[in-house]
């Protein structure tokens, strides 16, 4: 059963990786869901990936989601002169409204300016002005009129659009930028799989874009979460987009339990989480989102820097091979790949290695019998699909089975099995290519396109010949049925069954 790992690779497309070819191989070395960065290309350009990667779907025959990541309001540093300007301690820096490009001057303080005018007057003196990922770092001396007046406190070559993070400030910035908006309009016109919502610093940031989304028919005006998807009647194609938070500012972790609530996934984005807060803090704020994110039964996924050297290097590094496997025995949906598939030398070879870690990582957690507490949220939840996913943990266990297979129209039931936990795979049936897409993020779900059975025992015939088939488990060997009886109905999930590989006595 090697092709069907439990937790799921992104990989973040670029010039390393656009094509067909190239995102065909992708998919064939375990890439599940392909990132598209907003903040880099163009519509056109967007549109061309994501065709690339549905073509490549149906080509392999593999469900795949396609993520896209809005910009958000991500500050940089505007033109700068030549070949960059190199700060040094000490050195006295000006940041004005006016946009202009930044030279050495004949004499007086060196004078940027920035991709948010606003910023001389939010940024107060004593607040932190870091540079280039954190990588120069500015205290802010003095503020005038027209600037601010910033010391170097560590240097380093600066040249345009590096980013520009404010750590201590409370920007009054909106979360969405008129770009954003644009690309909105156009992840839904694309029936895009889900969106990632950067800078996140409250509740109400996520509510906002899932009220845009509701405006463009993309989601339900009410407040119900994807895992509730199919707990009521929908037409068939219904439009749903979950929103995944990005976790990387300081006010985030402030109101964490609320954003978490309010979303349908998390990103723990570690790039600018580290430069907005302390770098050493980094590991133990990744452990507290994914433990608040089983807590609530959210999907989450670590992201940034996992295999960081196979950009230039054909094998990783023994801290990042632990990195990887650390956040997969911390139970998390999904490992990202950003560079080292978008820019890097070795993408295939990058999946391939992270499919490696996933596969032996998930083995010894199965051969371990680890497992992660029950989300609260399940425990306390009056759905019936949370009360039969329970069930199906504790016979998954009891009868030691192979596969878990389950019936769903819109992915809701499937989510819920997902966030158990379950070191086996969950083989998701639906007639519906969409749903597929949203479930191939999902820990130990294996999406299948299934016509709708004519009846219960025509699901589990079918099922059994493609257990068979694949040679996912032997005859006699145990699989759990989990789907709705009658099995044509929507939003009804009420049946548990036991079954061995080709009884039918």
């Amino acid at each position: 059963m090697a092709d069907l790992n439990l937790t799921k690779i992104i990989a973040t497309l670029g010039p390393a990786s656009a094509g067909l070819e190239r995102i065909k191989l992708l998919i064939h070395e375990g890439v599940r869901v392909f990132r598209i960065n907003f903040s880099h290309g163009t519509i056109q350009g967007f549109s061309e990936l994501i065709a690339n990667v549905r073509q490549a779907s149906d080509e392999t025959g593999v469900p795949v989601a396609v993520l896209g990541d809005l910009s958000g309001p991500k500050i940089r540093v505007g033109q700068v002169a030549g070949d960059g300007i190199m700060l040094q301690p000490g050195m006295k820096v000006g940041f004005i409204r006016e946009d202009i490009e930044a030279s050495l001057p004949w004499e007086g303080p060196i004078v940027f300016s920035s991709t948010l005018p606003q910023l001389i007057d939010e940024v107060m003196p004593g607040q932190r002005v870091m540079l280039d990922d954190g990588n120069v770092t500015l205290i802010c001396t003095e503020r005038l009129p027209d600037r601010i007046v910033c010391e170097v406190i560590d240097g380093g070559r600066i040249i345009s659009k590096k980013g520009i993070n404010l750590p201590d400030t409370r920007l009054s910035v909106p979360v969405l930028t008129d770009w954003d908006y644009e690309c909105i309009e156009f992840a839904v016109a694309e029936r895009i799989d889900y969106l990632a919502l950067s800078f996140v610093r409250s509740a109400g940031d996520v509510r906002l874009l899932k009220k845009r989304l509701a405006e463009l028919g993309a989601r339900p005006f009410e407040p119900i979460r994807y895992r509730e998807a199919d707990l009521k009647e929908k037409p068939d194609d219904f439009l749903f987009i979950p929103v995944i938070s990005k976790i990387e500012k300081p006010q985030a972790m402030e109101d964490l339990d609320a954003i978490i609530e309010e979303s349908d996934g998390i990103m723990i984005a570690r790039g600018d989480l580290g430069v907005e807060m302390d770098v050493a803090e980094v590991a133990v704020l990744q452990k507290r989102i994914i433990n608040a994110c089983h807590n609530h039964g959210v999907p989450v996924i670590v992201a940034t820097q996992m295999l960081q050297s196979m950009i230039d290097s054909p094998t990783p590094t023994r801290a990042e091979v632990s990195d990887v496997a650390n956040a997969i025995f911390d139970g998390v949906d999904a490992v990202m790949l950003s560079g080292e598939t978008a820019v890097g030398s070795y993408p295939a070879s990058t999946v391939r290695i992270m499919s490696r870690i996933a596969r032996l990582t998930n083995r010894y957690i199965l051969n371990q019998k680890i497992s992660h507490p029950i989300p609260r949220v399940m425990q306390e939840s009056k759905y019936r699909s949370a009360a039969l996913a329970l069930g199906v943990k504790s016979i998954v266990h009891d009868i030691d089975a192979r596969l878990i297979f389950v019936y769903t129209k819109l992915g809701g039931g499937a989510l819920y099995l997902s966030q158990l936990d379950m070191p086996r795979p969950i083989i998701a049936c639906s007639p519906h290519p969409a749903t597929l897409n949203r479930l191939a993020l999902l820990y130990g779900i294996h999406p299948v396109l299934m016509e709708p059975p004519e009846h219960s025992s025509d699901f589990i015939r079918r099922t059994d010949d493609m257990i068979q088939q694949n040679e996912w488990a032997s005859k006699g060997e145990p699989v759990v049925f989990v789907y709705g009886e009658p099995i044509k109905s929507s939003g009804l999930t009420n049946t548990v069954y036991i079954h061995y590989v080709g009884d039918f006595g």
